[in-house]
């Protein structure tokens, strides 16, 4: 597992060293939008559309889902009690919310449990996410955002939801799949091509963003929590769930391991828009992923 994640962390070291020497002279922020925009429009529903048609899609499906659902919403609540409990602001609240609850289920999860498990993990990481944690981040995480951010504008989760690429992608894939479709060999190619290109990109994007934590190392101690919910505490609760819902083996090891992953980048867009503490989120995003360096592998372990 160490070599793949030395692999991901190297990828995000050079997407820090871009950051800081700007080559071009573009701005970071202006990079990081095009990069991402271009990943969730075009080439992530690829990657989804190829996973997902292909994949087996069955009891273990729900109980993934019902496993990532239930560990993202205990997250979402146990960071606001602790919020509540230490008084703090509105937007450090809102903000940390997210950063606790939302894992960067994706981008780090699909190349870790691909390269530690097989090709068969894939589908775990992608249904983690679009079965559980996209939907509930486009309903649940922009009407916190709206909330508890400073913004005026409305949160439109309905909208959102429609307008998310990825989502379609994942209707069209298991409409395909349930219907035992086969995929051409040029469009199973031509998706496969499309969907590579995602990881890279997206953990270059991830480096871009994590010179911000640097700046704000006055708040790496309110992070805490958030480390201690995202990082060991939602493991946990998921593994519990899954547990109890009959699962068990190399299937129950990468659900927990793509629980323990650290913060989503595409948090610090949220809190921009909604007027969150964009500062905590970023201090977060950079803490956890530090961290999940040492506590991945542990999970791996233990489970």
């Amino acid at each position: 597992m160490h070599d793949v994640l030395i692999q991901i962390f190297a990828l995000i070291g050079l997407g820090v060293i871009y950051s800081f020497f700007r080559p071009g002279g573009i701005d970071n922020v202006v990079v990081r939008n095009v990069l991402t925009s271009s990943v969730y429009y075009v080439f992530l529903p690829a990657l989804v559309l190829n996973v997902l048609w292909h994949a087996t899609l069955d009891l273990t499906s729900v109980k993934i889902s019902a496993s990532a659902n239930i560990g993202i919403i205990s997250s979402l609540v146990l960071a606001s009690v602790f919020c509540r409990f230490c008084n703090s602001r509105r937007d450090i609240t809102g903000a940390m919310m997210l950063a606790a609850a939302f894992p960067n289920a994706t981008y780090i999860g699909l190349p870790l449990l691909e390269s530690t498990f097989g090709s068969w993990a894939r589908s775990i990481a992608i249904q983690f996410d679009m079965f559980a944690a996209s939907p509930l981040v486009l309903t649940a995480g922009i009407i916190i955002a709206e909330r508890f951010g400073k913004t005026t504008q409305h949160a439109r989760p309905f909208r959102a939801l429609l307008k998310a690429a990825p989502l379609w992608a994942v209707v069209i894939a298991i409409g395909l799949n349930l219907s035992d479709v086969s995929a051409p060999a040029w469009l199973d190619g031509l998706l496969e091509k499309l969907g590579s290109v995602v990881v890279p990109l997206m953990l270059f994007a991830v480096g871009l963003a994590l010179p911000r934590g640097l700046s704000e190392w006055r708040s790496l101690p309110a992070v805490i929590p958030v480390v201690l919910i995202q990082l060991f505490i939602m493991p946990l609760i998921v593994w519990f769930t899954a547990t109890q819902l009959g699962m068990e083996g190399e299937t129950l090891r990468a659900l927990v391991v793509e629980s323990a992953l650290p913060s989503m980048a595409l948090g610090i867009v949220i809190c921009d828009r909604f007027g969150l503490n964009t500062g905590i989120y970023a201090a977060a995003l950079m803490m956890t992923t530090l961290i999940s360096f040492f506590t991945l592998p542990l999970w791996y372990w233990w489970v």
